[in-house]
């Protein structure tokens, strides 16, 4: 509660970045996000509540921060945050190029491919960050996730109150998808290559005699492919994206089945 209090002072008056206290206090928030016993978000039952005091200690952190000049072998790098260390303590994989900052988590069993993991980010054990994938700042990504090569999960910042995008335990993220504005893809959903979901996108559940509408949301075990929809302009109707369900995982299936097979149990072509 000491840190929930000086943040929030330091939220509201800026002068107060200046004063010692308040510094070590944004420190050490961003430490506790590092080690992941803070989290910009957290789940509450079967809804996901955002501790927005901790993204304002992320937000407060950059001007109190100097550009410094960080080398690696060969490579140079100026910033204001330092990069991630100790991955072999920490239990985490990490191929080259791969770069995680200072504050964001990776848990035990984290595997990085050349990718990369912003501050405030939460990635628990077992999940693959594969090639190019990119996870946002206060992104949360849960246990045995798989982010397939060149997926994006946007970070979200600002303002303060909104969640971060989120992708609970279990999930299938196809290559190339997009998932920012605060999504959130429920456990185990299998999303197909090339999806793009915003917090506003409609999600829609074509399983059923009549569609079924979500808004920035994917149920739990749902599979999942890029569609579109008519939507009238004053200059006509054009065919909008969205995304659709076109059916469930089944039990039997594997969690570490590729896409490619639960995609085909639905005569989806690949």
């Amino acid at each position: 509660m000491a840190l929930q209090e000086i943040i929030e002072g330091a939220w509201e008056n800026r002068e107060l970045l200046k004063e010692h206290t308040t510094i070590e206090a944004i420190r050490a928030v961003i430490e506790e996000l590092d080690k992941g016993t803070l989290r910009v978000a957290e789940p509450a039952g079967d809804n996901w509540k955002v501790n927005e005091w901790v993204k304002k200690a992320v937000l407060l952190y950059f001007p109190i921060q100097q550009m410094h000049t960080i080398n690696v072998g060969p490579f140079e790098f100026h910033d204001k945050m330092a990069l991630k260390q100790n991955y072999a303590q920490l239990g985490v994989r990490v191929v080259p190029h791969a770069v995680a900052r200072y504050g964001a988590f990776l848990a035990r069993g984290v595997v990085m491919m050349p990718s990369y993991v912003n501050i405030g980010a939460y990635v628990d054990e077992g999940t693959m960050v594969d090639t190019w994938a990119t996870v946002g700042s206060c992104a949360q990504v849960g246990k045995n996730v798989h982010l397939s090569g060149g997926v994006g999960l946007g970070g979200v910042l600002e303002p303060v109150q909104a969640a971060p995008v989120i992708v609970e335990d279990g999930a299938f993220i196809g290559s190339r998808s997009i998932l920012v504005e605060g999504c959130r893809i429920g456990k185990e959903a299998v999303i197909g290559a090339g999806v793009t979901i915003t917090g506003s996108s409609k999600i829609i559940d074509v399983t059923g005699a009549e569609p079924i509408e979500y808004k920035g949301y994917v149920p739990p075990r749902s599979v999942v492919i890029p569609g579109s929809y008519t939507k009238k302009f004053p200059a006509g109707e054009f065919q909008v994206p969205c995304a659709l369900i076109i059916g469930q995982r089944k039990a039997s299936t594997d969690l570490k089945t590729s896409l490619n097979d639960v995609l085909r149990d639905h005569a989806v072509a690949v």
